[in-house]
Order: C-alpha cells, then structure tokens, then sequence
C-alpha cells in the first residue's frame, strides 16, 4: 500500500506536543513519506525548532521545519500545503495523537476510490464522545428545533451551523459527511493543485476546516472513516483567550454562511441570528449559576464579533 502521505503540522508555543506526535507518526503501519513542521512562533522563541532539530537527527522519517512569521492555523496550513510534495496531504494537529493504523485506515479509503471522487477522509476521535440524548445543551436544542437536521458531520444549511461530528457513536467503515472536522484529515494532492486553499479571514477557529471542506464538497466526496482513530488532548497552550473565542465564534460562524449559502433568505438570517442569542443566554446562565467571570468576558467577545459580523463583506 502507497506511503505516499506528506503530513503536515502547524504549531504554536507548544513545543512539549512535538516529540509524543512525532513518535506516533513514526509507529504508523504505513509511516508518512515526509513530515513539515510549520512553527509560528514568535522569532525569539526557539523552543519548538530545538526539539524538532534534535529529533531529526535519528528520526527515520524526513522532518522540514518551517518557521512563519504569520501565525495561524489557516495560514500555516497554507503554507504546509505549499511545500507538500506526495499525493496525499495529512493536515494534523500537534496536539493530536494517532493510533498506528490510522493513516493506513484512510489511505486504504482514498487508494479504493479509483475514480478519484473522494477528496478527503477525516478520522475519529476516541476520547471526545458527545451524546446528544445525555446532554442537557443538546435536548434543549432540540427542543427549541434550532436545526434543521442533527446529524453529526452535517452542515444544516437553513440555520448556518455544522453539526459536531463527535457527537456521532463510534463505528467502523465510512461515512459520508458535508465537513471535514480539524486537524486529522487526509487530503487527495488534486484538491489543492487548482488553489484551493484555507481563507487567511480565520486567523484562528472555529470553522476553518468547515469553511474549507464546504468548498470542496461541491466537487468532492467528504467521508469520515471509524476506524482511523485518534485521541485530542486539549493541549491548553497556544489557545485563544475567552474573548477572543467569543468574537470568533460569531464572525467565524457568520462568515462561513454567507460563502457557503449566498442564496438564503431573511428568515434564515433571523434563524442564524435566533442560534446566536440562545448561546448567548445559554452563557449567562452559566456565568451566574458558577459565577463565572470568564462567561462574560466571551459574551464581550461575542457582542463585539456580533458588531464586526454586520458590517463584514464576503468575496
């Protein structure tokens, strides 16, 4: 079966994710051909760039480091992408770790679909599990029928929100799904040659990935394979603080709707805008019950993105 993969990873300050990444790439039963590390760290910061560096020396897998001077996921991705030189591009994150079979459980997909209508696989994530009959957040979502449909891994165009896909059971085999979720996807060369690429408006999520994938889903098959596992660690570092999370989880969200749904009508602004407010609630309510301080610091962020969403222009 083909090695052909170029994996590439942006990172961020989080040089203590590199080493425990780069050791379940090496443990894959179908190794990557090539690993490109893209390191946005600010130029005085040489922690990342000294693991990697002492890693390679032994490393059996060819490792480019990478340093941008722009930081984010999108345009380090790019710029991953750019320098990619295999038939399969695996976008994973740093704080993503594989489990050995899970490039070999995708390629196996990708290599099968001979007339080369799949443009990517994603994996699934074994430790993220959300279930949407248990969850408080979830039934009263579906109470108020905020969505069209519930389906994980679906993009319910009426409202403008993609359904989390860790909200589906685990399984086996594939699925087809109208978004690829995060960083651990593999990509087929061809849906990047004609340049495509991820919008730099996302300096950080959410819905990058989304925005991405809903592009080329108008050519492509999306699918998700259950058996390519993967565990998320959550690494705290590197993250967005509360506000800024707010104001992206507006603009981000409103921003993918106008591209990807440029025909919807009034009523499915007033829906886009309805979803909005009951989030917003939803965070007070939390912010008093836990006295939460940092709920209302992203509800800040959330009236601010709510503001700039108004005035934004979609080319």
């Amino acid at each position: 079966m083909s090695s052909d993969i170029s994996v590439v990873v942006p990172t961020y300050q989080r040089p203590e994710q590199i080493e425990p990444l780069l050791a379940t790439f090496a443990e894959q039963t179908i190794p990557p051909a090539e690993i490109i590390i893209v390191d946005g760290a600010p130029p005085d910061d040489i922690r990342t760039e000294t693991v990697v560096r002492q890693i390679a020396v032994d490393y059996p897998i060819p490792i480019r480091y990478i340093r941008s001077d722009r930081r984010g996921t999108s345009v380090q991705r790019n710029i991953g992408v750019e320098h990619a030189e295999h038939e399969f591009v695996a976008l994973i994150d740093d704080d993503i770790r594989l489990e050995p079979s899970f490039l070999e459980e995708i390629i196996r997909v990708l290599l099968a679909d001979t007339d080369k209508r799949i443009g990517g696989v994603c994996g699934y994530i074994g430790n993220q599990h959300l279930d949407q009959i248990s969850s408080l957040r979830w039934r009263l979502y579906r109470w108020l029928r905020l969505f069209s449909t519930y389906e994980p891994g679906r993009y319910d165009r009426q409202t403008g929100y993609p359904i989390n896909t860790y909200m589906h059971p685990p399984f086996e085999g594939v699925r087809e799904v109208d978004f690829l979720s995060g960083g651990y996807t593999v990509w087929r060369r061809e849906v990047f040659d004609g340049g495509l690429r991820f919008v730099p408006f996302f300096e950080t999520g959410p819905l990058e990935d989304v925005h991405l994938s809903l592009r080329v889903a108008t050519r492509w098959r999306l699918l998700q394979c259950g058996s390519a596992r993967c565990q998320h660690l959550h690494a705290p570092s590197g993250r967005p603080n509360r506000q800024n999370a707010g104001y992206r989880a507006v603009i981000n969200y409103w921003y993918t709707y106008r591209s990807a749904v440029p025909e919807r009508g009034l009523m499915n602004n007033i829906r886009f805008w309805y979803v909005q407010l009951i989030w917003a609630s939803l965070l007070v309510i939390r912010g008093i019950r836990h006295t939460d301080k940092g709920c209302f610091v992203e509800l800040a962020g959330r009236l601010h993105g709510t503001l700039d969403a108004l005035r934004l222009r979609v080319d």
